[in-house]
């Protein structure tokens, strides 16, 4: 009895494990949160740039597998920094601060590498690259640097949208044991818009009157979340024979 009670569980495991390395095939929803860090903002002359700190990311996606390890998606992004330092012809600045608020809507192609269940725990492990294109929106608030000098840069409060795409690789760990269709992802992800028009003043120094002065900086950004997907699709394992 002990000899048939141990096979039927192994043959459980088994069996799950099988179902959740299925490759997705139809709908699927999913959803990640993580840590976000925003590089230095450049401008047109190199010597000026406002630093970023981390930030945080998350996101959400509606998506359709196909079956054969390719899937695409439809995704909506948000990413929030603030600022932590700057230069301006190689001076730091007496006080920095400001926010920076960032949407995408992207579209992104995946392929999944299943390796099945290569630690024998039922868990299967599927590493997985992707590629997204669409639209940024980017709102800078109370952005502005003051030198100690008495110069000050400030940024006008603004948004706008612009080209944006992004780079992504991770690995989903099937959890088919517990829920079928259901994986833990963790992955990392470049998102960077083309560059960002901006509008502000600036003042040499305490002495100066301030101008009215416009451009374009850079805007890219390193993302490393943890989430979790649920296909729809996915069969409940049989029971397996006594």
């Amino acid at each position: 009895m002990i000899r048939i009670g141990m096979g039927v569980l192994a043959a459980g495991v088994l069996a799950a494990g099988s179902a959740a390395a299925q490759p997705v095939s139809g709908l699927y929803v999913g959803a990640g949160v993580g840590g976000n860090y925003r590089e230095a903002t450049l401008g047109e002359n190199p010597r000026n740039r406002f630093n970023w700190g981390w930030g945080w990311a998350a996101v959400g996606s509606l998506g359709w597998g196909f079956g054969n390890g390719f899937r695409v998606e439809g995704e909506v992004s948000y990413r929030d920094n603030q600022a932590t330092g700057a230069l301006r012809d190689g001076v730091r600045p007496f006080v920095v601060g400001g926010t920076v608020r960032q949407l995408g809507l992207m579209a992104n192609a995946f392929y999944d590498l299943s390796l099945g269940d290569p630690l024998g725990t039922g868990i299967s492990i599927t590493p997985y690259v992707g590629a997204g294109v669409g639209a940024g929106w980017v709102q800078g608030r109370n952005v502005r640097a003051t030198f100690p000098n008495g110069g000050l840069f400030a940024v006008d409060n603004s948004s706008g949208w612009n080209f944006a795409y992004q780079a992504i690789g991770g690995v989903a760990f099937g959890l088919g044991q517990f829920v079928p269709g259901l994986s833990l992802t963790t992955e990392y992800r470049y998102y960077a818009t083309l560059d960002a028009e901006y509008k502000g003043a600036n003042r040499n120094t305490g002495a100066t009157a301030p101008t009215r002065v416009a451009g374009e900086v850079t805007n890219a950004h390193h993302s490393v979340l943890v989430g979790l997907r649920y296909a729809f699709n996915t069969p409940t394992p049989a029971p397996a024979p006594a």
